[in-house]
Order: structure tokens, then sequence, then C-alpha cells
């Protein structure tokens, strides 16, 4: 990339961001469900080209996601059945993000709730899009150590089994496929290099 090419934070040249090919203008949006979780709507857009398409979105609040690492290098995770893969899945503790609610504190009610632990150090390692083709849902991973015990009265909805295992014993787990939730995937392998090693 020539030296004079200002970039935006995200790595893409700062010019680039406003080229008409980055952008899709809404021409209607209809909504066609509303829940407590998500809501779906359909939007029209206008492509570079003239032509109009639509686009199927999925609306979800910002949500987290937490590494919690224990003084013996234990990561404590979460399984759960999940309907939508009709199977319990082994995943990194996570939640939404409630409205007036930010990030840290949704981390540490998430903590809480999940696996009975709060965090004396919290530490942001990314933020990324879940499903960028059809969702908004926008997740913020952390890493929390120093855990101590503190109980919040878990989600009614939820039925969780708490397993806390050696970190490098579960990342091994990503290629037997026993581990196989995307943001668990990322969030661990973000957190790695920031443990020590044992």
């Amino acid at each position: 990339m020539p030296e004079n090419t200002p970039e935006s934070t995200s790595g893409i040249p700062a010019d680039s961001l406003s080229n008409p090919l980055h952008s899709e203008p809404t021409i209607e949006t209809r909504r066609i469900y509303e829940g407590n979780i998500i809501n779906v709507r359909v939007d029209t857009v206008r492509m570079p080209s003239g032509n109009s398409a639509t686009r199927e979105i999925v609306e979800h609040s910002q949500a987290v996601c937490i590494v919690p690492v224990d003084e013996d290098g234990n990561v404590v995770l979460v399984r759960q059945y999940r309907k939508p893969a009709e199977e319990a899945l082994l995943e990194v503790p996570a939640g939404g993000v409630e409205e007036g609610e930010v990030s840290e504190e949704a981390v540490l009610r998430e903590l809480q709730e999940e696996i009975g632990y709060t965090a004396g150090n919290l530490q942001h390692l990314s933020s990324f899009w879940v499903a960028p083709g059809w969702a908004t849902e926008f997740m913020h991973a952390y890493l929390a150590t120093e855990l101590t015990p503190s109980q919040l009265e878990a989600d009614e909805d939820e039925n969780i089994e708490v397993v806390r295992l050696p970190f490098e014993q579960a990342v091994a787990m990503f290629k037997t496929g026993e581990i196989k939730d995307a943001k668990t995937i990322a969030s661990m392998l973000l957190a790695q290099p920031l443990l020590p090693q044992r």
C-alpha cells in the first residue's frame, strides 16, 4: 500500500469506505416479526448497479462473551442445549447487553448468572460481528481473571451445566469437534496469548 494512502481504524483504506461499492442505501424497510430476543425486518436496498435487492435482517442487541480463567489455568465453560443445533454445546459464558448497560456490566452479570463467579480483572479482547450476512448482533469478547464466587439468579429459560477444563485441553477440543461454537473458539484463541504458559 502506498505510504500516503490514509487508512481507517479497520485497516481498510479510508478513501475506499466512501466508495459507492461499499454502500447499499435503504429504499424501504418492512418489519415482519417482533420477538423478545430478536426482530426480523426486510430491507429493500439500492445496489451500485442501480438495481434494487432485498436483505432479510435479524435484529439483535449487542452481546458479550467471556473467557473466565481461574488461578489454576482452567477455563470455566457452560454446556447448554441449543435448539437450532439440536445438541448440547460447550461454550464460554455469553449474553445480550441490556438497554442502558455498558458491556463490562453485562460481562459481570453474565458471569454471576451462568457460572456463579465475578471477576477482579477484565480485559477486552476484541469486538466482532457474529453473522454479518443476516444479523445485527455485535459481540464484545473479554478475558476474565481473578475469579471469586458470586451468584446471581439464573435466567428461568436457561438450563446450564458448568464445566471446568484446563485451558489447553479446551483448545484441543476445537480440532476434535467437541467444541464447535464460533464465539468460544474465537474468544479463546484471542485470550490464549495473554495467559501464562503452563
